[in-house]
C-alpha cells in the first residue's frame, strides 16, 4: 500500500482520547504559573497590526526569511509570526519550509536564509567543520525539550515481542529484545537490520544509538544506521526499506495511526526534559545584526511562552497542521501536542504532558551544559576526531548572555549559570541560580547514569560501547 505522508482520509485519523483531557488536568495546577510570569502581550490571542507598540526602529534587518523542516516543534516560529510576536518587535517574516536538515544548513552558511529551526547539535558540528564546510553558527535560544520518538515496524515488534516478552511487558521499553533479534539474525547469516535517523548529528541519531547500546548493540556494526528526512519516514517504512527509525512528531504517531508501526520509546523516557531543537544563525549573521537578533529571540520567547498554556495548545495544532507547515491531519498532531501518546494502534492513549515542552523548565535557554552533552556523542561515535575544548566550543556556539539580555528586557526569569547537571532529579525541583527561581522538570537518563558537564572525559568513560577516534587522555590535557 502506498503512503502519503499527508493522507487525511478519516480512517487515518487518530481517535481523541480521555487521556489528552489529563494533560490539560495535569498542567491546571501550573498554568497559572505559566500566565503569571507571561507578559501580557504573550497572552493576547494577537498582536495587532495597528498596535502603537509596533517598533519597527533600531533594527538593522526587519525583513527576514526564516525556515523550518515539517515537524512540530518548528511551531515557535509559526506561531511567531501567526500570532503577531515577531510583527511586534518590528520584524516582517517568511517562512520557508525545508526538504530536509542539510538544506537548512547549506542555506543558513550561504546567507539563503537569515536564520533556522537547526537541530541541537548542528551550530556545533558547522562551527567545527563537522560533516559539512565550516561556517561560524551560533544560537541563542532553544526551542524545545523532549519531541522525538523511536518507532519499528509491525513485524519488527512481532519479533522482539517472541525473542523476550519479558522485556517488552514495562515501559520504558529497553533494546534488550532487539539485540536478542539481531544476535538470532547473526547467527542466521542474515544482513544487518536498517534504521533511520534524520541526521548524523541529530538528538535523534544519538538517541537511537543511545537506546541501542545501553543493551549491547554496537550501532556502528550490528544495524545500519541511514539518513532519512523526516516527512520520508512513514513511506520507507512502509516500503520495508528500513525496519524503525528515531524522528520528531508527526511522524510516529503517522505511523501508528496507520497502523504500519508501533512506537516504542519517545525521547522524554530515554532522557527527561533532553534539549532538542534550536534557532541558528551565522556568527557573522549575528555580529552584524545584534538588534535584529535580539528582537527574534523576544518574539520566540513571547510566542514559547503563549504556547505552553495548556488552554492554546488546540490552536496550535490547527495553525501548524496547515499544509504550508506540516501537512498533516490535526488529529495526529495534537496527540503530542496536546500532551497525549499511542504506542499502538491497539493500545489506548496514554498521558505524557512533558512530551512538548517549549518554554517552561528554563526549556528556551541555550544551556552551555546541553551543548557539552552533544559534543560528548559527537565523541563517543567518532565525529569528532581531534581533541576539544568541550567548555570553549560551548560557550563560543551557545550564546546564553544574548538570551539573559533578552530575557531581561522582558522581565522573564532566566538562569545565571550556563551549567546544570543532569541524571539527577527523579522530579520536579527548583532553579535558584536564576533571576527568579525557575521551576524545574525531571531531568534522568533511563540507564540511571549522571552526566556532570564539567566532567565530560569521565561521562565518557561510562560506555563500553563507542567508536572514539580519541584517547580519553588526550581529552583530558585538553578539558578545562
Amino acid at each position: 500500500m502506498a503512503i502519503n505522508d499527508s493522507n487525511d482520509s478519516e480512517d487515518n485519523q487518530v481517535e481523541a482520547s480521555s487521556s489528552r483531557r489529563g494533560f490539560f488536568k495535569a498542567t491546571a495546577m501550573s498554568a497559572a504559573a505559566i500566565i503569571s510570569g507571561v507578559s501580557a502581550s504573550a497572552r493576547n490571542a494577537a498582536w495587532a497590526k495597528d498596535s502603537n507598540d509596533l517598533k519597527t526602529n533600531g533594527l538593522e534587518k526587519n525583513k527576514l526569511t526564516l525556515g523550518i523542516i515539517p515537524l512540530t516543534d518548528c511551531a515557535p516560529i509559526v506561531i511567531a509570526k501567526e500570532k503577531g510576536f515577531f510583527e511586534k518587535h518590528g520584524l516582517e517574516v517568511a517562512i520557508s519550509k525545508e526538504a530536509s536538515w542539510a538544506n537548512i544548513r547549506d542555506k543558513v552558511s550561504s546567507g539563503l536564509l537569515d536564520g533556522a529551526h537547526m537541530l541541537a547539535g548542528m551550530p556545533l558540528s558547522t562551527t567545527l567543520g563537522v560533516g559539512s564546510a565550516q561556517k561560524d553558527t551560533v544560537t541563542a535560544f532553544s526551542m524545545d525539550l523532549n519531541g522525538n520518538g523511536i518507532t519499528v515496524s509491525n513485524a519488527l515488534y512481532e519479533r522482539m515481542l517472541a525473542a523476550d516478552p519479558e522485556s517488552m511487558k514495562t515501559r520504558p521499553i529497553t533494546a534488550v529484545a532487539l539485540k536478542k533479534v539481531i544476535d538470532a539474525d547473526k547467527a542466521a547469516g542474515k544482513e544487518p537490520m536498517a534504521f533511520a535517523m534524520v541526521y548524523p548529528v541529530s538528538s535523534h541519531n544519538y538517541e537511537i544509538r543511545y537506546w541501542m547500546a545501553s543493551a549491547g548493540i554496537d550501532p556502528d556494526h550490528d544495524v545500519r544506521l541511514i539518513v532519512i528526512p523526516p516527512s520520508k519516514m512513514v513511506t520507507n517504512l512502509n516500503a520495508k526499506h528500513i525496519d524503525g527509525y528515531c524522528v520528531g512528531e508527526p511522524w510516529n504517531q503517522q505511523a501508528v495511526a496507520l497502523g504500519i508501526g508501533k512506537s516504542i520509546i519517545t525521547s522524554y523516557e530515554i532522557w527527561n526534559n533532553s534539549p532538542e531543537k534550536v534557532f541558528g544563525v551565522t556568527r557573522e549573521w549575528a555580529e552584524q545584526n545584534p538588534s535584529t537578533h535580539k528582537a527574534v529571540i523576544k518574539a520566540l520567547i513571547e510566542a514559547s511562552q503563549w504556547m505552553d498554556n495548556p488552554s492554546n495548545r488546540q490552536e496550535i495544532v490547527r495553525i501548524i497542521a496547515a499544509q504550508k507547515y506540516i501537512g498533516v491531519p490535526e488529529s495526529v498532531i495534537e496527540q503530542s501536542m496536546t500532551g497525549t501518546w499511542t504506542y499502538s494502534k491497539q493500545e489506548a492513549a496514554v498521558s505524557m504532558p512533558d512530551f512538548n515542552v517549549f518554554h517552561r523548565y528554563a526549556a528556551n535557554y541555550p544551556w552551555h551544559s546541553h551543548a557539552v552533552w552533544t559534543l560528548t556523542q559527537m565523541v563517543r561515535w567518532g565525529q569528532i576526531d581531534q581533541a576539544i575544548d568541550f567548555k570553549k566550543v560551548a560557550a563560543s556556539v551557545y550564546l546564553a548572555d544574548v538570551y539573559r539580555e533578552a530575557a531581561a528586557e522582558l522581565d522573564i526569569a532566566a538562569p545565571t549559570t550556563n551549567f546544570k547537571s543532569e541524571g539527577i532529579h527523579a522530579n520536579a525541583w527548583t532553579l535558584k541560580e536564576a533571576t527568579k527561581p525557575i521551576d524545574m522538570g525531571p531531568d534522568q537518563f533511563f540507564d540511571g547514569i549522571q552526566f556532570n558537564p564539567h566532567e565530560p572525559v569521565q561521562y565518557l568513560s561510562n560506555f563500553p560501547i563507542h567508536n572514539r577516534q580519541i584517547a580519553l587522555a588526550d581529552l583530558a590535557k585538553k578539558t578545562t
